[in-house]
């Protein structure tokens, strides 16, 4: 969900059409500058309204830890475990594990139980991982003996016999230093213990030959040549700018198809929690045990999860590792963690506003506000007018003059070049505005209210926040540094709709008899790529993208004759839908698309008078359907899919109803019509 929830949508246009006229008239100037928005609705949000809806919204959203709900998860993955389900008990011991407080017997237990049914899966690498968890976190001696045999047994199957001894005799010193074993279960345990202790030393008596490696052959590394100017380009390219197309890239020789042309790494990605998926076997329950992106995904490296490590201090973040947690944290996770519930509920957009602004710092951000202001003021000035990014910069200086290069020319990919990306603050709704700087003032606020206003400072305590003496905040006002944030985070909320990057994952539809029957790209984060974001649309681009984990990379997809602009496509494609259902999708941009493709089709229209392809609408949401033979609603929250012959079928029957009825009301027979 990019946008925030519908309730508060409603709300926040009701708060817009509640406002004196005038004070509505001056936030809907498009004169006015984002500063200005946020000096006049500032203090719009009001505690006793919009504040407490917003808090009962959140309620919905729980990001917290519950130890009850631990318990239940724990349980549910006991049950699918014992049904020998080991995939589905992955998950639930995973979801145990996010509610529970670190270094708790609880958690430990948590990631022992998910260690067995790694075992059973055959992770054993990732088993291993857990038990050190396990036992990080305080596992019960009592229960460590099945655990270090576990441990024992993994390593054996990795051939790591020294490691599998040492495991072995760790755990006879516990069994002797806990007295005699005369339970059934104990006896158990000493029997595999011998029995693994027999299977060591026959492979150390028979050592198997090393293998030798098959299919060895060394990959020639593509010659990849870096760009000086433009960070994770090919040198084949350049940075080019006019009035008419803005900042673009051109081949500077000929490109062949399939040469890498851009690598780039996201400056910022947000986890889109996407749609849930029924475990397996999954009872109705208070909790939720569908599975979601946010449950199968790392929140910082994007990787595939297979066994998370749970965020410290809530229950929604998860990770592939310690060290992606500890780096989130640090880098802005301890600022987000308490603000779980009222990110998801304010949408991804604001999410990604948010982690921008902490990834930058406070120092980069109140620079480039400050140089947006300067800006702002020049503009207003025609005799101290400087460069704005709408006029062409001066072609002597180079590429130093293009909005968003440093002051050595180069185009990088760094929160400068973020900030630089057009917010279109003139182009948007003030309906849409006022929404989007409503939300980001309810952000500030509960930052300010929660004592984070330091983390988010880049401060070690509240002690060394600046107080102007002409500027002392009152009560319930946001300090003036927090402004500063919020009208950042109101320029990258707007610039999203034109420049976020949706970084996605091939995900199949499976059959009954597991069999794959279908493939489709689907959302997984949203991010901002700044160097990525220099290309121009086309409907038949001239490059391909490909993601793995948070990185993009951009190759030719044809021959590029130098010269040539790079195209890539912003999702509207002319394979999958006709030019008319494109230019309705591209309107978001702000722009009209002139590709080839379209301007082909456009002639094509005017002289055949019948557009090439028949458009069709979902039957469900009405949403346009994309595809060739196969038709998929275009809207990400509908799964409607249907074949193309199947719709043609029934239009071909509706229009000989409608010929027939036609010819009936000819006939004035409008009765035989009605039935028709």
């Amino acid at each position: 969900m990019a946008l925030p929830v519908e309730e508060w949508r409603l709300c926040a246009a009701r708060r817009w059409a509640a406002l004196e006229p005038a004070l509505r008239e001056r936030l809907a100037a498009v004169s006015s500058s984002l500063h200005d928005t946020l000096r006049l609705g500032c203090g719009l949000l009001r505690p006793e309204a919009e504040a407490a809806a917003l808090r009962r919204l959140c309620r919905r959203a729980r990001a917290g830890k519950e130890p009850a709900a631990g318990r239940f998860y724990r349980e549910e993955g006991n049950r699918l475990f014992g049904r020998r389900h080991y995939g589905a008990a992955v998950r639930l011991y995973s979801q145990a594990a996010s509610h529970e407080q670190p270094g708790s017997p609880e958690v430990s237990v948590c990631f022992a139980n998910r260690s067995a049914a790694l075992f059973h899966l055959g992770h054993l690498e990732v088993c291993l991982e857990d038990i050190a968890r396990a036992e990080s976190h305080g596992y019960p001696d009592r229960l460590l003996p099945k655990v270090l045999l576990r441990k024992a047994e993994c390593l054996l199957r990795l051939g790591r016999l020294q490691d599998a001894a040492n495991a072995l005799s760790t755990m006879e010193n516990k069994i002797a230093m806990d007295g005699i074993m005369t339970s059934p279960a104990h006896q158990t345990l000493l029997k595999k213990l011998s029995q693994l202790k027999i299977k060591i030393h026959e492979k150390e008596s028979c050592p198997q030959p090393a293998q030798e490696a098959c299919g060895d052959i060394q990959r020639k590394s593509e010659i990849w040549e870096e760009n000086d100017s433009i960070s994770g380009a090919s040198s084949s390219l350049s940075l080019n700018f006019d009035t008419e197309r803005g900042r673009h890239l051109v081949a500077n020789e000929d490109i062949l198809p399939g040469q890498n042309l851009l690598k780039e790494e996201a400056f910022v990605s947000v986890l889109y929690p996407g749609e849930s998926h029924l475990l397996q076997d999954s009872s109705e329950t208070a909790w939720d045990t569908r599975v979601t992106n946010a449950d199968l995904y790392c929140h910082r490296c994007l990787r595939q999860l297979l066994a998370s490590v749970p965020c410290r201090g809530c229950s929604y973040a998860k990770y592939c590792s310690q060290n992606c947690a500890d780096v989130a944290w640090e880098q802005y996770h301890r600022t987000e963690c308490s603000l779980g519930p009222l990110l998801l509920t304010l949408g991804v957009f604001c999410h990604v506003a948010l982690r921008t602004v902490l990834l930058a710092g406070f120092a980069e951000v109140s620079r480039l506000v400050e140089w947006s202001h300067d800006n702002d003021k020049n503009l207003h000035n025609p005799e101290a007018r400087c460069k704005h990014p709408s006029e062409a910069p001066d072609t002597r200086t180079g590429t130093r003059d293009i909005p968003g290069c440093n002051d050595n020319g180069q185009y990088q990919s760094s929160y400068q070049s973020v900030f630089n990306l057009l917010p279109h603050a003139e182009k948007h709704s003030p309906e849409h505005k006022f929404l989007c700087m409503l939300s980001v003032v309810a952000i500030c606020k509960q930052l300010q209210e929660a004592g984070l206003e330091a983390a988010v400072l880049n401060r070690e305590s509240s002690e060394q926040w600046s107080k102007p003496e002409t500027c002392e905040k009152t009560s319930g006002e946001l300090s003036p540094e927090l402004k500063i944030m919020a009208e950042a985070m109101l320029r990258h909320v707007l610039q999203l709709q034109c420049n976020a990057q949706a970084i996605t994952v091939m995900q199949e539809s499976v059959s009954g008899d597991g069999a794959v029957v279908n493939k489709k790209p689907v959302r997984l984060a949203t991010a901002f790529f700044p160097v990525l974001s220099l290309l121009n649309h086309s409907c038949c681009p001239n490059t391909s993208l490909s993601f793995s984990g948070t990185a993009a990379t951009v190759r030719a997809s044809q021959p590029i004759p130098s010269g040539q602009e790079i195209f890539h496509c912003y999702g509207p494609h002319r394979c999958r839908m006709n030019v008319a259902e494109r230019q309705q999708l591209l309107s978001q941009y702000f722009f009209e698309c002139h590709c080839q493709a379209c301007c082909d089709e456009l002639e094509s229209d005017i002289k055949s008078g019948v557009s090439v392809r028949n458009s069709f609408c979902c039957p469900s949401c009405q949403a346009s359907m994309q595809g060739e033979d196969v038709l998929c609603c275009s809207n990400e929250s509908c799964a409607i899919s249907v074949s193309r012959e199947s719709l043609s079928c029934r239009l071909q029957d509706l229009q000989q109803q409608i010929k027939r009825a036609l010819e009936l009301l000819k006939d004035k027979k409008a009765g035989l019509a009605f039935l028709e």
